[in-house]
């Protein structure tokens, strides 16, 4: 970028284009427009960290405000306040020279004042015979004006990203806790099921909470510890639904013992004609649906089946739904046991396991068997795909561990 110096009472500084371009915006103000000073400062101090500034810059600008008169910035009067810097280190509470010059130029820099330099470098007004000042050389407010609508925007933009960052943090604790209490209860329970590994999973997603995280971070833990919260309940679940099976067949067994109306024999029609129905046909087995994960989450723990879908990418539900079809024809599944799983699963858990058995093929020996074994456990209320996808995501993490 082409640039040209221009003389300071600190030397020569380099006048970028981008400068030009501020003091062109600054000049071009609509006319009467006014701006309540403190307002515009405080919108300026939330949006700091977009503006690229830090806590003692705005001290100086609270200094600068300071030698300005008017509550409000306006368009209809001189902008420019000319302190030397002594008078500024004093109100910006004893910041040294060097200090105070570094951050004079982060805010000219930032856009929020600019300079208007004298022949001889110096700060000072020319008054006219009434004692008004006819003419000042020093810095420039008029930014402060120019940008207002801007500067709350972006601090509107600071705000809610921080409160965003604060629901993500919050609903992560709450579901932290859930799980922890989950665990807890089914190992004293003594709930069948290796809860010892449910828990080293967990242990893994806490500890991978950074001391200072993002909200990136937060949502990507949040998504992983809501899919083990799904497992876990599932499993509680399944376990409950056991139990009550368990003691309706005790019932039911003393009912058939007692009865001299029924035997095994005319109960063995039906049970025959559900082995030949499809999943879909099968009246009262079927659990509810299966619970549904996010996409993005499918995708870190599946990004092969990406490659599959339209243009090379899957960036919706509809484009995992056509990958899966690729990826099923590739794998040998026929379409009536895709379809199967569809009305089993739903179409887009369906899709999901598809993308699960193609992160797995090299373990598979038959897909269409392996898919219709896991429609009739869906069937009957004993398939979820939560561990497949912890599997997946655990196995994928320890490789780029190896990798590093």
């Amino acid at each position: 970028m082409r640039t040209e110096s221009v003389t300071t009472p600190f030397g020569r500084r380099p006048m970028t284009l981008a400068l030009v371009k501020r003091q062109l915006v600054s000049a071009d103000i609509k006319p009467g427009k006014t701006a309540e000073k403190w307002k515009v400062f405080r919108d300026a101090s939330e949006a700091r960290a977009l503006l690229g500034i830090q806590d003692r810059a705005l001290a100086v600008l609270d200094a600068l405000l300071t030698f300005y008169p008017e509550s409000e910035l306006s368009q209809d009067r001189a902008m420019i306040v000319f302190p030397s810097n002594t008078q500024l280190s004093v109100r910006a509470h004893g910041i040294t020279g060097t200090t105070l010059r570094r951050h004079l130029a982060a805010l000219v820099e930032a856009g929020l004042i600019s300079r208007k330099d004298s022949a001889n470098g110096k700060r000072y007004a020319r008054k006219d015979r009434q004692g008004g000042i006819e003419d000042a050389y020093g810095f420039d407010l008029a930014p402060l004006l120019a940008r207002a609508e801007e500067l709350a925007l972006m601090a509107q933009d600071v705000a809610d990203r921080r409160a965003h960052f604060r629901r993500v943090k919050e609903t992560l604790s709450i579901c932290r806790r859930d799980v922890r209490k989950l665990i807890s209860a089914a190992i004293e329970e003594g709930a069948p099921g290796d809860w010892g590994a449910v828990e080293a999973i967990y242990i893994a997603l806490v500890s991978r909470i950074p001391r200072t995280p993002t909200v990136a971070d937060l949502e990507e833990i949040l998504d992983e510890m809501q899919l083990l919260q799904s497992e876990v309940l599932n499993r509680l679940d399944l376990h409950e639904k056991s139990e009550k099976t368990d003691s309706n067949d005790v019932r039911f067994e003393r009912h058939k013992q007692n009865s001299n109306t029924e035997s095994i024999n005319e109960l063995e029609p039906s049970s025959e004609k559900e082995q030949g129905a499809k999943p879909s046909e099968i009246g009262g087995r079927q659990r509810e649906p299966l619970k549904a994960f996010p996409l993005g989450l499918v995708l870190k723990a599946c990004p092969e089946v990406g490659n599959y879908g339209p243009g090379g990418a899957v960036g919706s539900w509809r484009d995992l739904m056509a990958a899966a079809v690729v990826v099923r024809s590739m794998l040998g599944v026929s379409p009536s046991a895709y379809q199967d799983a569809c009305e089993a699963m739903g179409a887009e858990n369906a899709a999901v396991a598809v993308a699960c058995m193609l992160e797995r093929a090299g373990h598979i020996n038959s897909a269409g068997g392996y898919l219709r074994d896991l429609t009739k456990r869906a069937v009957r209320g004993e398939f979820s795909l939560g561990p497949m996808l912890m599997a997946l995501l655990k196995a994928g993490d320890g490789q780029k561990r190896r990798v590093s």
